[in-house]
């Protein structure tokens, strides 16, 4: 090596080395021959030192195994390992090594071109590292775009669900695309509806301090579970999935073995005539669904409100976490058959749940509860909703649901048949007109469209009229009473089923007529219909064949309906064949072809379980099921 290239590595360059005094003093300078001696140790120490990095490399060159043929590649793949995190801007890095090239002089333009070509390998690297980030980048984004655009499309759907397709749209009819059952998950709690009523913080104001303490309980739509209830176990009830046919799903609840031989005690003590020992057994089994039933009767006649209500929400705590995974109860296609034994018991633990919400002040939410229970199935109607839903719609003010579920299915379900649709779709449409949004056009044809529904109904049940004003506390006019056509001889010329549905419905409803405005109307509509009558208007003798030919006997589904409405008009209108038999709170009416899944063994014993807890004969108090 030259002592221009030693002086070099050494750092010190023509014109930049510092001179010393000695160097100045001509002749005592190295000798030549020493000069090159010391130039060559040195030279055997840089080869050393050289020659150290290279075995290294040679050694994990080894490990590696690899063959470089460019001795470049060793340096592209070193670039190729370093961290996104290098932000050396290739053109600065070129601008660095020019200022080395031109202070170094020609000698080192050799030792350069390595660098240079390192230079270059890495900024393409780079580049193309750059280039690949950015299609990541935009990959990436782009994915995000596309997810967040089919979060905005899904949540534009929604929106458009529930602003243009709420029950209580301005069309009443065809632009609500969703099944007329459809049942929303938000309005089955009623807090919801408490809180429209007094506001959140009234509702929930109570609930934020003990969140600290409560327990973790499974989520559910139907009732919120409570902390004073026991410990939830699987009581042995699931839910099977029987067919999917025409776009429904059939369901059936399943009880195992052990759940039957408890369901086998409770018949037990339901012949012992003791609820004491219906609170034995739901101590034992706390989540028993016809105990739960049965005992919340009790409570409820002994007027312990509360704890009837209680009872009732945890039979259904019970069985929607035993849903099927498939089962919806809010896209109104699951079915449950109520010849069934083991279904009929949610049937009417949803009734007894919806008349408690009723009573406690919640008939939006007791609304949504009455389609969830006709959905179940709207062909047979087990339990007759459609006597109850109109009421529950004109208390909760969807007007325009009741129209939409009336033009709907009055041509396959007549239900202008029925008193209660009749009067009630009359008074949806005198309503209406009554709101001031309504314009002014649209109110005189809301108003022109009631007058004659109420007109055509008063002409169809004419019974109706005198048990309302009756119930009213309203004396008829004179001319009213003494007429022929709402005289006695109509309510007496009435069949006995005729009888029970108007019963019903004077009931149930005679609360809503008793409004001033209402009274006024029903008053004009009543002296329309006697001048149409004293003018023999061809409807009047229509309607009276209809009535003669017509209900000549209710179904077993109207008495059943009768039956859970505890309505004392409607009660005692019941025959005979239904009083004289024994009516079960936890089933009552069953159907006639009922289909059983089990049956109950003979019993050998006929004291069976009862003579166990024979001691516990006695009136039920509420000491006795507080640790239930």
């Amino acid at each position: 090596m030259s002592s221009r290239a030693l002086r070099r590595l050494k750092g010190k360059q023509r014109g930049q080395e510092a001179l010393d005094l000695g160097d100045l003093v001509p002749g005592e300078g190295p000798e030549p021959e020493e000069q090159a001696a010391d130039v060559g140790e040195e030279e055997e120490e840089l080869d050393e030192a050289i020659l150290q990095p290279t075995k290294s490399s040679n050694r994990k060159a080894q490990k590696n195994k690899k063959n470089l043929s460019n001795i470049y590649e060793l340096i592209c793949d070193t670039e190729k390992a370093t961290t996104d995190e290098d932000t050396v801007n290739p053109e600065e890095q070129n601008g660095d090594e020019s200022k080395e090239k031109s202070d170094s002089g020609e000698t080192e333009k050799r030792d350069a071109q390595p660098e240079t070509g390192a230079a270059k390998c890495q900024s393409g690297d780079k580049a193309i590292k750059k280039k690949k980030k950015k299609k990541k980048k935009k990959n990436t984004t782009g994915e995000k775009q596309e997810v967040a655009g089919d979060d905005i499309d899904a949540l534009l759907e929604t929106i458009e669900q529930s602003n243009g397709l709420t029950l209580q749209s301005e069309g009443c009819g065809g632009s609500d695309n969703r099944p007329v059952l459809y049942v929303e998950h938000r309005n089955l709690n009623p807090e919801t509806e408490l809180k429209r009523y007094f506001g959140a913080r009234a509702v929930l104001g109570d609930q934020r301090p003990r969140q600290r303490q409560r327990q973790f309980h499974r989520s559910t739509w139907m009732t919120i579970p409570k902390d004073t209830w026991p410990r939830f176990s699987r009581p042995g009830i699931s839910m099977t999935l029987l067919e999917s046919r025409d776009g429904l799903q059939y369901f059936t609840f399943e009880h195992s073995r052990d759940y039957q031989q408890i369901q086998f005690k409770f018949l037990d003590s339901v012949e012992s005539m003791d609820p004491n020992n219906i609170v034995v057994l739901l101590q034992m089994n706390p989540y028993h669904i016809d105990s739960l039933l049965q005992l919340s009767d009790v409570c409820r006649i002994q007027e312990d409100q509360e704890m009837a209500r209680d009872l009732i929400e945890r039979a259904l705590y019970s069985f929607e976490c035993a849903f099927h995974p498939v089962c919806s109860l809010t896209s109104g296609t699951s079915r449950l058959d109520y010849l069934r034994p083991e279904n009929r018991a949610f049937y009417l633990a949803v009734y007894k749940h919806m008349m408690f919400l009723e009573r406690r002040g919640c008939p939006r939410t007791a609304l949504e509860y009455c389609r969830l229970i006709l959905s179940l199935d709207p062909d047979s109607d087990p339990l007759c909703m459609l006597l109850l839903i109109d009421f529950l719609s004109l208390r909760s003010r969807e007007y325009n649901f009741l129209l939409r579920l009336y033009q709907d299915w009055e041509v396959h379900r007549n239900l202008s048949q029925l008193p209660n649709f009749a009067f009630s779709v009359a008074l949806s449409h005198f309503h209406l007109s009554q709101e001031d949004q309504t314009e002014s056009k649209e109110r005189e044809r809301l108003k022109d469209k009631a007058d004659l529904l109420l007109q055509n109904a008063l002409i169809m049940f004419p019974g109706v009229l005198m048990p309302l004003l009756d119930l009213c506390t309203v004396q008829p006019d004179a001319a009213v009473s003494s007429h022929d056509f709402f005289g006695p001889r109509s309510q007496l010329g009435q069949s006995p089923a005729l009888a029970e549905l108007v019963s019903l419905y004077v009931g149930r409803t005679h609360t809503l007529w008793r409004e001033g405005g209402v009274l006024l109307w029903l008053e004009e509509c009543v002296r329309e219909v006697l001048r149409r009558v004293d003018i023999k208007d061809p409807l009047v003798e229509d309607c009276q064949n209809k009535r003669k030919q017509r209900y000549q006997s209710a179904p077993l589904n109207i008495h059943r309906h009768v039956i859970l409405s505890e309505i004392k008009e409607a009660t005692s209108t019941l025959p005979l064949e239904v009083t004289t038999q024994s009516v079960m709170g936890f089933d009552p009416l069953p159907p006639l072809d009922s289909v059983a899944s089990y049956t109950r063994p003979e019993r050998t014993n006929k004291a069976g379980f009862v003579s166990v807890h024979i001691r516990l004969t006695g009136p039920l108090t509420t000491d006795s099921i507080e640790d239930l």
